[in-house]
């Protein structure tokens, strides 16, 4: 069938791809401003061949290299690393890492204590739209609370979102640093077994909660509805245990077991059951005076894999790279476009280069927009090196 993932057929059709379709040259403008000042041939690359042979450390220094090594390797998935002091083969025994984009990665997986649509690498436009809230939220804190500009959106191919931030600034980041931000970003915590994972005190709420709490609130009701939270019994049962305070917990869950399941209902019911509660017992009430902020953080805030934002090391899928699982193209999309995306419509490699496809004028056009958006970032993250280039030798001149 037209269209179905086949993951034998990638070693023929790939080598298609990354000739006609694979923007070589925009991606090496990308990594050339990522690295600087270092050359592009201090910048990792990593393939993934069939069988899951596995390639580290290898550089380009133009984008001729970068496509005579697509072709002769012809990986199923590329990554890219770290910027070294000298070109990655060597850097692997004795190196020093001097830049790497700010990353992030939001995986859909992550959210699987609370999403009910989908599981594991399953992935639905009902659950797509915690990516929505997640892209929305993150890129207002980096772009309001850090100041940074050069943010670059891209779908994972199967089941996330990945963000790379390649500001000056944000590349040369310590550990420490990137940890911070990270920790600044982080609002959900504890592991599996820890019920309530969120916990925003007695004091006043930081502004960049309450930004997200405005996001959330654009969304909520529909992943209320989409999720049903609080629809069935066990749902219902997880639900309460976010409520710390007994007295509280037992009126609502007295309440929510004579009604109807609908999770928008129950939600409406609960709110008002606190609201009561909390003019009713204002002196015993101050632990839970942002219960409902809290709930809704828990059950849609951006989860993200920390780790991967506080290493040096981790390798990240390039944009435009194929995923080998899905055979999807791991496109680059603005942020407040996210939610229009439909994940059908999402380019893959056997509907962009079957002509005969009916969807393959979309998925064309689709990645023509990709592109576009990808080469937007480029050039102001070029024109922002060169002002910073500039500014920095007018720096050298004054001494």
């Amino acid at each position: 069938m037209v269209g179905e993932h086949n993951e034998n057929l990638l070693s023929n059709m790939l080598p298609v791809y990354y000739t006609r379709l694979f923007p070589q040259n925009i991606f090496c403008r990308w990594l050339s401003c990522g690295s600087s000042p270092q050359p592009l041939s201090n910048r990792e690359l990593s393939f993934t061949l069939a069988d899951d042979v596995y390639l580290r450390y290898l550089s380009i220094s133009n984008q001729k290299e970068l496509h005579t090594l697509l072709l002769k390797k012809c990986p199923y998935k590329l990554d890219i690393g770290a910027v070294y002091n000298t070109k990655p083969s060597i850097a692997r025994h004795d190196s020093i890492v001097l830049a790497r984009e700010l990353v992030f990665d939001i995986d859909l997986t992550d959210y699987d204590e609370v999403r009910t649509c989908c599981q594991e690498a399953k992935v639905c436009e009902k659950c797509w739209k915690f990516m929505v809230v997640a892209c929305e939220i993150v890129d207002k804190a980096l772009k309001e609370d850090f100041g940074f500009q050069s943010i670059l959106w891209v779908f994972s191919g199967r089941r996330g979102i990945h963000c790379w931030v390649s500001d000056y600034e944000a590349r040369t980041l310590d550990s420490p640093g990137r940890a911070a931000v990270a920790d600044y970003l982080c609002l959900i915590m504890g592991g599996d077994n820890q019920n309530k994972k969120v916990n925003l005190g007695s004091e006043n709420l930081h502004s960049s909660i309450k930004r997200a709490l405005k996001v959330i609130d654009k969304y909520f009701k529909e992943l209320l509805q989409d999720q049903e939270f609080i629809s069935t019994p066990e749902r219902l049962k997880n639900f309460l245990k976010l409520i710390p305070d007994e007295q509280l917990r037992s009126q609502v869950e007295k309440a929510l077991q004579k009604m109807p399941e609908a999770s928008t209902e129950r939600w409406v019911t609960f709110v008002n059951l606190y609201e009561t509660y909390c003019r009713e017992n204002s002196n015993t009430t101050r632990k839970i005076k942002f219960l409902v902020e809290e709930i809704k953080i828990q059950y849609s805030y951006p989860r993200l894999d920390v780790n991967v934002t506080k290493g040096f090391n981790h390798l990240l899928k390039s944009p435009f790279s194929i995923h080998p699982k899905t055979g999807k193209v791991s496109v680059v999309f603005k942020p407040n476009n996210a939610k229009n995306i439909k994940l059908d419509e999402i380019p893959n490699l056997y509907t962009l280069l079957d002509d005969s496809s009916p969807d393959n004028i979309q998925h064309q056009n689709n990645m023509r927009a990709a592109v576009k958006s990808f080469q937007e970032v480029v050039f102001s993250l070029e024109k922002a090196e060169a002002i910073r280039r500039k500014n920095d030798a007018n720096v050298s001149l004054e001494f």
